[in-house]
């Protein structure tokens, strides 16, 4: 995984982006969606400055590698924790999470990378929970330095499917699926059980 993700700078321009009337009006669809989809209680891995937290349920948990982002979301009344933290505490959360969600997170490491990360959360779902991964399309993958690896529908669907995680749904988001190649908004969200 890139350490530029771990870094002061990385985690001001997230939270100034995602602090911004731009982006608090940007996110609305991204955050309806997310909404819709019903989590539960949910383990947000990558959860960065809290942008999904704020959405998801009360009980929802936090994990980031960037101490700095997850500062940010206690201080906004959060419960996240480092992913150092997070090694402590885990085995006392073990089968209690409805989902599990990897927002844009997958596509910061290779997909080897990913599986590993996906594997060591799994213990904390609850049998027949839900793990869900959002991706950029090939606009938003050109647009950040700090992607490592393209993750397409097929690839994350080989990760699950090695993690004996069954796919339940994949699809587009917002738009259909030849738009990312231009819109950098434009998302993979493949949804699976165990």
């Amino acid at each position: 995984m890139t350490e530029s993700t771990r870094s002061r700078e990385y985690a001001e321009y997230l939270i100034a982006h995602q602090e911004s009337l731009k982006g608090k009006l940007f996110q609305l669809p991204y955050q309806s969606h997310l909404r819709l989809l019903r989590l539960g209680k949910t383990l947000d891995i990558g959860c960065g400055a809290g942008r999904n937290l704020r959405t998801l349920s009360r009980e929802s948990v936090g994990v980031d590698h960037n101490v700095i982002m997850i500062e940010s979301c206690r201080k906004r009344g959060m419960k996240a924790f480092t992913a150092a933290e997070w090694e402590s505490k885990k085995a006392a959360h073990a089968g209690t999470f409805d989902s599990i969600l990897f927002s844009h997170v997958a596509e910061h490491m290779t997909s080897g990378e990913f599986e590993m990360l996906l594997r060591s959360a799994l213990p904390a779902l609850k049998k027949g929970g839900r793990v869900v991964v959002i991706c950029p399309q090939e606009a938003g993958y050109a647009s950040d330095q700090t992607h490592v690896e393209f993750m397409d529908f097929e690839k994350i669907g080989r990760v699950l499917r090695n993690c004996d995680i069954s796919l339940q749904t994949r699809y587009s988001f917002p738009f259909p699926r030849p738009v990312g190649k231009f819109f950098p908004y434009n998302e993979f969200v493949s949804i699976g059980s165990s």
